[in-house]
């Protein structure tokens, strides 16, 4: 009987320690992958809200220009002297054009 007894807590316990085991797996995978990207992607909604006329971006395909005008989900880039394309707003880059106009800002000083 009490041998009976001391399988079955040890089994148990074996059930709950894999339980805490998956439990602190989710807990990483939280913490490392969906938390930064839900940041990211907080960021890059705030970035494109926040675009007005004049302003210089980057695309996500590379192209640089700046702002001329906004018509909801469509943006027109000036990207030379009177040269126009036209782009979607989703199209547009927090972290390239961060990267391309932060090294300007260097350069400059």
């Amino acid at each position: 009987m009490i041998t009976l007894t001391i399988i079955l807590l040890q089994s148990g316990g074996a059930g709950l320690i894999n339980l805490v085991f998956i439990a602190a797996m989710f807990l990483i995978f939280w913490l490392f992958l969906i938390r930064p990207q839900a940041k990211k992607q907080k960021e890059q909604k705030a970035f494109m809200e926040s675009i007005e006329k004049g302003d210089e971006v980057a695309t996500t395909s590379g192209i640089l220009g700046r702002v001329n005008k906004i018509e909801d989900e469509i943006i027109t880039l000036e990207v030379a002297n009177k040269t126009y394309i036209r782009v979607a707003k989703s199209a547009i880059s927090k972290e390239m054009t961060e990267q391309v106009y932060a090294s300007n800002d260097q350069d400059k000083k």
